[in-house]
């Protein structure tokens, strides 16, 4: 029986008068992400092209797939190398019964997949169900479909979490992050802050040891690990370079850090599909880039004896913490990005400023990215604003 039987075969049971009437919004989420929709698009939302939400979600999702496959591999890789240097079986563990299987070898790709399998499924399940909770809830309260941006949300806010993370933490975090940071101003396209990054900002100053510090990047208990970013920040490049990380590894993605933001090839390969299909804005990204490049050579020719992160080129900015996966995929969002033209290069360029401010000066907090987008999201209407009125004073000059 193929996927279009079963769903025809369940799809009475989620119309009008069904038992399942109310997760309808749920069925429809799932069978329109597989096919394509019969109907259209009604009312006035899309008037300059022919797509519509649910198709953009979906590309969105299609695209995170690189970075999921990625974060699978890498996390497993990660896992099983620890263990293998501190000798480690995990036998009490329930991942031990299926890893028991393939071994814990880091040279074996199958294994390092099955392991971060283990690690990222679990996350994005729970995100999916108590996110969906949510969403049903307010979908039945106020009388309107679940869309596919929550498909989206989960995707983004399961892979910028530690693999290590408690299950019940994370719940808990899309919790925040769907209901303070979306539902309660109105549901999805009236949010004014990026609901995957409200609820891991939640998480930040809530839980600090499980969303800091060097045991929380490698999903294996007693083994400590510091992100390249850290050594960057404590020590400088000769840090990085001394713990066996270069320019490369960083940029394929083999080091510890959050599940997904690792590789920077794998999310360069999705915001080469957000740009080609018209999903993500160009002008976000490349004002993003020009803000960091500009701020990272002013702190580079000005220079510190006791800051060491003075010294960090721009392209180690680019591959170390979420910068790569903040700019593709959290800076870009539509609803909390800037609207304009001319806004979202202001937008983007304020975003790259900051994150460079922040893993510079502030030694205390070395990522910078997430603070930066939230940072930008508040200031998103003003940049609109001004650009607004810049326009409005020009046309009246020209034509007074």
């Amino acid at each position: 029986m193929s996927a279009r039987d079963i769903l025809d075969k369940i799809e009475p049971h989620f119309t009008k008068g069904g038992k399942l009437e109310k997760y309808y919004g749920l069925y429809e989420m799932v069978d329109t992400f597989i096919y394509t929709p019969a109907d259209v698009t009604r009312g006035t939302t899309h008037v300059r092209d022919g797509t519509d939400l649910k198709r953009t979600m979906t590309f969105v999702v299609i695209a995170t797939l690189f970075c999921v496959l990625m974060a699978m591999y890498n996390t497993g890789y990660q896992a099983n190398f620890a263990m293998e240097a501190m000798g480690l079986e995990q036998a009490n563990s329930w991942r031990h019964i299926v890893m028991s299987i393939f071994g814990y070898n880091p040279s074996n790709p199958i294994s390092n997949f099955i392991h971060g399998a283990l690690y990222f499924l679990p996350i994005y399940i729970v995100t999916l169900a108590v996110g969906g909770v949510w969403e049903v809830l307010f979908a039945t309260v106020r009388g309107h479909e679940v869309n596919e941006g929550f498909l989206v949300s989960s995707m983004l806010f399961a892979l910028i979490l530690p693999p290590d993370i408690p299950l019940w933490q994370v719940g808990l975090g899309i919790s925040f992050g769907i209901v303070i940071g979306k539902e309660v101003f109105g549901g999805t396209g009236k949010n004014f802050l990026n609901p995957a990054l409200t609820g891991r900002a939640f998480l930040f100053f809530a839980y600090p040891a499980a969303m800091s510090g060097d045991s929380v990047w490698v999903g294996v208990d007693g083994f400590t690990a510091a992100t390249p970013l850290g050594l960057a920040a404590a020590g400088g490049l000769d840090a990085v370079y001394a713990q066996g990380y270069g320019w490369f590894q960083t940029f394929f993605g083999f080091m510890p850090g959050s599940i997904g933001e690792t590789s920077t090839l794998a999310i360069l390969i999705g915001a080469a599909f957000l740009l080609y299909t018209r999903i993500a804005s160009y002008r976000i990204m490349g004002g993003v880039m020009v803000g960091m490049i500009a701020m990272s050579v002013v702190f580079n020719i000005i220079g510190s004896d006791t800051n060491p992160m003075f010294a960090l080129p721009w392209y180690w900015h680019l591959t170390l913490g979420g910068f790569a996966f903040g700019m593709v995929y959290m800076a870009t969002d539509p609803v909390s990005a800037a609207m304009t033209n001319k806004g979202r290069w202001v937008f983007g360029a304020l975003i790259g400023v900051m994150v460079v401010l922040i893993r510079v000066v502030n030694p205390a907090f070395p990522e910078g990215m997430m603070l930066s987008i939230l940072f930008a999201n508040m200031f998103a209407p003003i940049i609109d604003y001004f650009v607004v009125q810049s326009n409005i004073r020009r046309r009246i000059k020209r034509h007074a």
